[in-house]
């Protein structure tokens, strides 16, 4: 199943309401990875650029997309980026094909 790493940051509103009612947002952000049948593997808060950081295991970036819609909606969050991970051994196995097809692409103006 694809693995995705998230990344944000919580938005004035997002620490306003941690600051007025802290609580452990797990359950939250589990209920929404849940509705796009995706599951949690990890997530921080952090410091530095982002705010917090989330590895998920799901079944396609359409679905991936649909639920940090749904976080940015709430307002709580901004600036969130996903992307796609592959293990070591899986990216080895996408250089074996790009190996295998690469006499097949000719290079504009070539």
């Amino acid at each position: 199943m694809p693995k995705f790493i998230t990344t944000g940051r919580l938005t004035k509103s997002g620490v306003d309401g941690l600051m007025a009612k802290p609580e452990d947002r797990m359950p939250a952000l589990k209920a929404l990875t849940d509705a796009v049948d995706a599951k949690i593997l990890s997530y921080y808060l952090t410091t530095g650029r982002n705010d917090f950081v989330m590895i998920t295991e799901g079944a396609d970036m359409e679905s991936a997309v649909s639920a940090i819609m749904v976080a940015v909606h709430s307002g709580s969050v901004s600036d969130v980026e996903t992307v796609q991970a592959w293990t070591s051994a899986e990216f080895a196995e996408m250089a074996n094909t790009a190996n295998d097809i690469v006499g097949k692409y000719q290079a504009p103006g070539s």
